[in-house]
């Protein structure tokens, strides 16, 4: 284990990249087949750019058994903590020790050396009724960033008009905004 996943193909949606090759979960969690019955999981970028910068990530223990839709790891930023639910039901093998030194690397590099864990998945075909239809994430993507622009106009800036790559963190300035409110909101946590 410990490879990195396949390089993405770079599509951009609304300036944030949402890889073609991956299958995603309406929490901004996604998912790479490995092999038959294992998949790597990570956040997406509008994930990563919402969350900011990361202070630590508790991720759950190899051997724990991860239910589809429950909240399965944590972020912490600035004294305040959010949490992200499993996108699968399934068996965590391997965490990401990386991120323990390096969080930033969820912001850094979210398709590859930012992965959070690999999980055994018995029930694939069950597991994959919940996750995202391939031809609807660019729309679920365009969506979330106009909700999240939508709740807090001075976000939209966050972006180049010219529909150029996000800031790195949305949330620097704006005191006025709760992180954990937000990040609670589109994590489904």
């Amino acid at each position: 284990m410990g490879a990195i996943p396949a390089e993405p193909q770079p599509v951009y949606v609304e300036g944030f990249m949402v890889p073609d090759n991956l299958r995603y979960h309406p929490g901004h969690a996604w998912l790479l087949p490995e092999r038959k019955h294992l998949v790597r999981i990570g956040l997406d970028e509008f994930a990563g750019v919402l969350a900011g910068p990361i202070a630590k990530i508790e991720l759950p223990k190899p051997g724990r058994w991860l239910r589809q839709g429950q909240k399965a790891w944590t972020l912490y930023r600035d004294g305040a903590k959010t949490e992200m639910v499993s996108p699968i039901e399934g068996e965590v093998v391997e965490v990401n020790s990386a991120l323990a030194q390096n969080p930033s690397l969820l912001r850094q590099d979210p398709y590859g050396r930012g992965w959070l864990m690999t999980v055994f998945v018995p029930d694939e075909e069950s597991t994959a009724r919940n996750l995202l239809p391939q031809g609807l994430v660019r729309n679920w993507m365009r969506e979330a960033v106009e909700r999240l622009y939508a709740r807090q106009p001075q976000l939209a800036g966050a972006v180049a008009a010219d529909g150029g790559r996000p800031t790195p963190d949305v949330f620097a300035g704006l005191p006025d905004a709760s992180w954990e409110a937000v990040t609670r909101e589109f994590f489904l946590s």
